[in-house]
């Protein structure tokens, strides 16, 4: 993997809007509603803000989960209901799906049995079925199934999938000629990455394929069909490398992201992670981060080979003292939210379009070096977008 700067880089050495969490927690997840942004909060909160999309004032707070927050995000249908809601999996052993009208929980899901923490969860397209992923309690991680038009019992609990904490869920929303309705894609702290049939209650039958990464994987997610030749899904591990895998789960590529650099005397940037992925039309775009707080946004021009450059299309710098744990890049707006352990949720001008177009070679002007830190912390639908345009003018908080 070689690294290089775009002829067309960008660099924003300010936000266009910070603020901090109210209960200066890190900020962990983000997700976008018609009208407002919400962030997930760490302990000892554990709770949801929902943010006014012009100016980050906090216009809401949801009661979160009675421990840890650790998912979250927005879906188009859930329940039979064509209505954008945010759905948020915790610790506590429950999957909540909030009521932004009167800031309640609408339909919550319990796992199964003795108490067991959801690690991650995700809604098919149609929206009823709802999937989430456990924490290992002996020898089980649980695939737990509902439809959330029956919420109070999970429809079935797969076993024997993962053998370890179930890290991330997704739900491929955009088909290829012939592939299963409801595929699921699966990783865990096991090192497998699966897929599966999610209507399928015969566990042994609903397995469609596996890889074996051989180390414990973080994130994941889907590419769009056909855009990347071989490569349909993504995952990260724990230890910051990451690799592309085929349909059947054959593993096409695999990466250390921190082993390629960039040292000149216009720019110089070394990534110490990965923040995620952002999925778009044609490309798969990384987020990657520095110790020091600072963003780079990475991209290959072929994800199927090993060979292919990279290059560092924008970085975003002096906004975040540390490490950043989350991002969102609306491109509605095209704006870049991110959020961090500091406490802070810094709103960004997103990647202009010229800044993600193919070029060649390397011809910076003048954009700004890396920086070392030595400063301290400063302590869609109709019926959303009328709520949260109510929130801005009469803000509540539900405890």
């Amino acid at each position: 993997m070689s690294l290089v700067a775009s002829e067309s880089l960008q660099t924003f050495s300010k936000p266009l809007k910070s603020t901090s969490a109210p209960s200066k927690s890190y900020v962990l997840s983000l997700a976008s509603l018609p009208s407002c942004y919400a962030a997930s909060t760490s302990a000892p909160s554990n709770t949801i803000h929902l943010y006014d999309t012009s100016d980050l004032r906090v216009i809401a707070t949801l009661g979160g989960h009675e421990e840890g927050v650790t998912s979250l995000r927005a879906v188009d249908t859930v329940g039979g209901k064509n209505v954008r809601r945010l759905i948020s999996s915790g610790r506590d052993g429950t999957v909540k799906v909030w009521d932004e009208r009167t800031g309640s929980v609408g339909i919550q899901m319990q796992s199964a049995g003795r108490g067991r923490a959801l690690l991650c969860c995700d809604v098919s397209s149609d929206g009823v079925t709802v999937v989430a992923g456990t924490d290992l309690q002996g020898e089980d991680a649980l695939l737990q199934y509902w439809d959330p038009r029956f919420p109070v019992v999970p429809l079935r609990s797969h076993s024997s999938t993962h053998s370890d904490d179930i890290t991330a869920l997704h739900f491929r929303h955009e088909r290829s000629p012939g592939e299963h309705k409801n595929m699921l894609l699966s990783v865990s702290s096991d090192g497998l990455v699966c897929t599966s049939d999610a209507d399928e209650p015969d566990e042994d039958e609903a397995v469609l394929h596996v890889g074996n990464w051989g180390c414990s994987i973080a994130q994941a997610g889907w590419m769009s069909p056909g855009s990347n030749g071989s490569a349909a899904a993504w995952a990260s591990s724990d230890m910051e490398t990451f690799s592309v895998w085929s349909n059947e789960m054959d593993l096409v590529q695999d990466l250390d992201i921190r082993s390629p650099s960039i040292h000149t005397p216009q720019l110089t940037w070394v990534t110490d992670y990965l923040i995620g992925c952002h999925r778009s039309v044609r490309d798969l775009h990384l987020f990657v981060g520095s110790n020091e707080g600072d963003i780079a946004l990475i991209n290959s021009s072929d994800l199927s080979s090993a060979g292919a450059p990279w290059r560092t299309r924008a970085v975003w710098s002096a906004g975040h003292v540390g490490v950043v744990r989350s991002h969102l890049w609306d491109e509605r707006n095209n704006v870049l939210l991110t959020g961090g352990e500091d406490s802070k949720l810094n709103m960004w001008p997103g990647p202009p379009v010229e800044a993600l177009q193919p070029d060649e070679g390397m011809n910076i002007d003048s954009p700004p070096r890396k920086r070392d830190y030595d400063v301290e912390m400063d302590d869609g639908s109709e019926t959303l977008d009328h709520v949260c345009s109510d929130f801005s003018s009469n803000p509540w908080e539900l405890f």
